[in-house]
C-alpha cells in the first residue's frame, strides 16, 4: 500500500496548522501563561502568543506540517516498496 504524498502532506499541514491556531487562541482567551507554546517563536518567525501570532502560527504550522508529512509519506513509500 502506497501513501499519496501530496494528500498526506496536506492532511498533516492542515491538522498541525489548526492545532497551533486553536492552542494559541485558547491561551489568549483563558489568559494562561502559555510559556511552552511561546517557545514556538524560536522556530516560527513572527509567532507570538497573540491573535495575530495565532494566524502566523497557522501559516507556519501548515508549511511545517506539510513538509514533515510529505517527507514521512515519501520515506514510508520507499521503505515499504514491494519488489517485482
Amino acid at each position: 500500500m502506497k501513501l499519496n504524498i501530496k494528500a498526506f502532506g496536506l492532511t498533516c499541514g492542515i491538522i498541525w496548522g489548526l492545532t497551533v491556531l486553536l492552542l494559541t487562541f485558547w491561551i489568549v482567551i483563558t489568559g494562561s501563561a502559555g510559556s511552552t507554546l511561546g517557545l514556538l517563536h524560536k522556530f516560527y518567525f513572527g509567532y507570538s502568543v497573540s491573535w495575530l501570532g495565532g494566524i502566523i502560527g497557522l501559516i507556519w504550522g501548515f508549511v511545517d506540517g506539510f513538509i514533515c508529512g510529505a517527507i514521512f509519506a515519501w520515506l514510508y513509500n520507499k521503505l515499504t516498496a514491494e519488489k517485482e
